[in-house]
């Protein structure tokens, strides 16, 4: 498997998933920016949608949309990042994967962009602030969004979540969610993707 990633970018989730998962692959880093990867091919002839991640199997099929890479990889190795299809508790994870993919990733959006209007960020981070209310409720029960077990539904909400800082999203409220924050980063396996991508 070949994994096309952008330093701290969404991507982290699914290169958090693969080391946890303990599978062989290699990664293609991209530059956002000019849309080229580190030998200088147009990204967008590997990936017309122009974004990351991005996953290249053996047989030569792609996958692309975090949710749907992060479950192919935790169906490698059943059981160990996510609940078998078919049962309910499968259905729980793409619950999670599609809040913090819908209601998270998706609403610090416009907060990268210098042009935003102060309302719309303003309302970004209300939302925010309610939607991590949410989570807060869950990780103040429990120390994973699953329950006791690690899964990527924790791999993407701690690459998401990462992202307040530069974004200057006040997260301070949040005690549960700054544990969780501080449980997954010490995991041996994110340890690694983080210093494999050079940030920390």
């Amino acid at each position: 498997m070949k994994l096309y990633f952008s330093p701290g970018a969404c991507s982290l989730a699914p290169h958090i998933a693969l080391a946890e998962a303990g599978l062989p692959y290699d990664t293609v880093k991209v530059d956002l920016r000019k849309h080229v990867t580190a030998d200088g091919t147009d990204y967008y002839t590997i990936n017309p949608k122009g974004y990351v991640p991005f996953l290249a199997l053996d047989d030569g099929s792609t996958l692309s949309e975090d949710a749907v890479i992060l479950q192919y990889i935790a169906d490698r190795k059943p059981g160990t990042l996510a609940p078998a299809f078919g049962g309910f508790d499968r259905y729980r994870l793409m619950e999670w994967l599609n809040f913090v993919g819908t209601e998270i990733h998706k609403t610090f959006g416009p907060l990268w962009y210098p042009i935003t209007p102060e309302a719309t960020r303003t309302a970004a981070k209300d939302r925010l602030a309610a939607r991590y209310g949410i989570i807060e409720k869950v990780l103040a029960a429990q120390p994973y969004l699953m329950g006791q077990a690690f899964s990527v539904a924790d791999a993407y909400l701690y690459t998401i979540t990462r992202w307040a800082t530069p974004l200057k999203v006040d997260l301070g409220a949040f005690q549960a969610l700054a544990q969780f924050m501080a449980r997954v980063e010490a995991r041996p396996a994110v340890q690694k993707v983080l210093a494999a991508e050079g940030i920390k």
